[in-house]
């Protein structure tokens, strides 16, 4: 992957961005007001500990309310943290809309249309909220309801009155579509989960921030992000990313809320990845790590259907 990116976006423009297409009522549901601690376990000796201590240091004195999710098929490794608490999805449930999409024309044996593919690609590579709408119309809750339950993401709500950003998610249903994703199972066919991963690899350079920082050379990427400011909870930014190679196939999800900034949550989101893509992949001082440089310019991620 290319470690060159366009120049930073002002914060200003995403704010308002992001204030022209959000409801201003509907507030999300609160976190606990307690702080749970992350909870790791592991088939590898010493690794769950590790995972621990590490991603417990990424997070001191950070004041977003984070969820995280992580699962390493190779060394059977789990990790949650505020695992059932909800977030507004922003544009991570991009996701969900192709999963969809694909699971619905596996059941009518038929393949997407040039149309379909043209919409699916904006989406997923340019987080492009028209094509969003318009896939996202064109299905219908009920279409989406069915993938939700076929996918066992069953504390997934989607977003009403077309507001396909106010999807309420959580880190726990967003690994089981990340895991539907990356293994053969029979929600999604094999060429669906391909097709999945190669769009998400081949995001934009300036939306590859978020759960790839940190992540080894060695490993390939495959990412999606949503961000989104409201009046209550901040700045919701969260990322989404499989990575699978140096003998490690994994998948992380990073929820956040209660972000000063965008660029406050990249940061928590970022400091996270990179711990967790320390410990699960150690290399050697040769081995380059990914260091995402800037943000996309939008945040237009909450549109009603059009």
């Amino acid at each position: 992957m290319t470690h060159r990116f366009s120049r930073r976006a002002k914060a200003s423009a995403a704010a308002l961005g992001a204030a022209l297409l959000i409801p201003t009522v509907a507030a999300a549901t609160p976190a606990a007001a307690t702080t749970p601690a992350v909870s790791c376990t592991s088939g590898k000796a010493g690794l769950a500990a590790k995972l621990t201590k590490d991603i417990t240091a990424a997070l001191a004195n950070r004041k977003s309310t984070v969820a995280i999710g992580l699962y390493d098929r190779s060394t059977k490794t789990t990790c949650t943290l505020r695992g059932t608490t909800a977030y507004d999805s922003a544009s991570t449930v991009k996701v969900t809309v192709l999963a969809t999409l694909l699971w619905d024309a596996k059941k009518h044996n038929r393949y997407l249309t040039s149309t379909e593919t043209s919409l699916a690609t904006a989406m997923i590579t340019k987080s492009d909220n028209d094509a969003t709408s318009k896939l996202w119309k064109q299905l219908g809750l009920t279409k989406i309801k069915g993938f939700l339950a076929a996918a066992k993401m069953t504390k997934t709500v989607p977003g009403s009155g077309g507001y396909w950003g106010l999807t309420q998610e959580n880190a726990a249903d967003e690994q089981k579509l990340l895991q539907l994703v990356t293994a053969k199972n029979s929600v999604l066919s094999d060429n669906s989960r391909a097709y999945i991963q190669k769009l998400m690899g081949q995001v934009v350079s300036d939306q590859r921030w978020g759960t790839p920082a940190g992540a080894p050379s060695t490993v390939s990427v495959h990412v999606k992000n949503g961000w989104l400011q409201r009046s209550t909870h901040g700045w919701r930014v969260h990322s989404l990313g499989t990575f699978n190679g140096a003998g490690h196939d994994y998948m992380m999800s990073v929820l956040t809320q209660d972000n000063s900034t965008m660029d406050y949550g990249v940061t928590t989101i970022q400091n996270v990845a990179k711990a967790i893509h320390k410990d699960l992949v150690p290399t050697t001082a040769k081995t380059a790590r990914y260091v995402p440089t800037s943000r996309p310019s939008e945040a237009f991620v909450a549109a009603p259907a059009q």
